[in-house]
């Protein structure tokens, strides 16, 4: 959930329930929030996650119920990003300060990670890792990196400067179906396996939230849901009602 426009956020609420390839399908309204949103997640228990302008987080059930706040919201500088893959185990990056703050499933802090103690000074992304671990960014370093909850570095890759002949900063990572997916959205999609090895770049720029559902990645661009089929190559578009925009 980085910072961008809320509405790119909101429409995540009706991606997982659309399939765009199928042409009689179409956008269902589900709930309506009536809230301060600066934006929005949602986890795999349609849990909702709304962050407001004063960097509040409140969670709410699937049934609209609030079930939780997160009221800590000074203490590490700005909220950048939010991770909820695993509704038991909620990343908060505040980039400002290299740190990196666990939530439980009531939003109480489980832990807070200082990057600084352990010399990671610049992060340009998190997320979870199939493990439960934090994959992570070091844009200072240009390596992507596994660590524990204790800050321990458990996987790093070589200065991706020496394997590229261009540099890029993603701002997504995704750990889906055996791959670490890196997204620069003005660069592409990197796919890389769990040992930070290359396998392949996806021409995929300028979507916002990507989400990766088996050979399938989901995204918002141009008034419209996009999805790009990993496998075919193709790209899908499922323009959004007037009424969105």
């Amino acid at each position: 959930m980085n910072r961008i426009a809320s509405l790119s956020s909101i429409l995540l609420l009706l991606i997982s329930h659309i399939t765009i390839a199928q042409q009689d399908t179409a956008l269902h309204l589900l709930k309506t929030y009536n809230t301060d949103i600066a934006n929005i997640a949602v986890d795999n228990l349609d849990n909702v996650y709304i962050l407001s302008s004063t960097d509040q987080l409140k969670k709410f059930g699937a049934n609209g119920d609030s079930l939780s706040v997160y009221n800590n919201v000074k203490k590490y500088g700005k909220l950048y990003s939010v991770d909820v893959t695993n509704p038991l185990k909620v990343l908060l990056l505040y980039k400002d300060f290299s740190t990196i703050v666990i939530l439980d499933r009531m939003l109480a802090v489980r832990t807070a990670i200082d990057l600084r103690k352990r010399n990671i000074l610049q992060i340009s992304a998190i997320g979870l890792s199939y493990d439960n671990n934090i994959w992570l960014f070091d844009s200072y370093n240009n390596k992507l990196l596994k660590i524990d909850d204790e800050g321990n570095t458990l996987l790093e890759t070589p200065d991706f400067r020496s394997l590229f002949n261009t540099s890029f900063l993603p701002n997504q990572i995704i750990d889906q179906n055996g791959n670490v997916d890196l997204y620069d959205s003005t660069k592409g999609l990197y796919i890389f396996d769990y040992y930070g090895t290359f396998k392949k770049k996806l021409p995929i720029l300028n979507w916002k939230d990507l989400r990766v559902n088996n050979n399938l990645v989901y995204g918002i661009a141009n008034n419209a849901i996009n999805v790009y089929n990993t496998t075919t190559y193709l790209q899908y578009q499922r323009k959004l009602p007037d009424t969105f925009t």
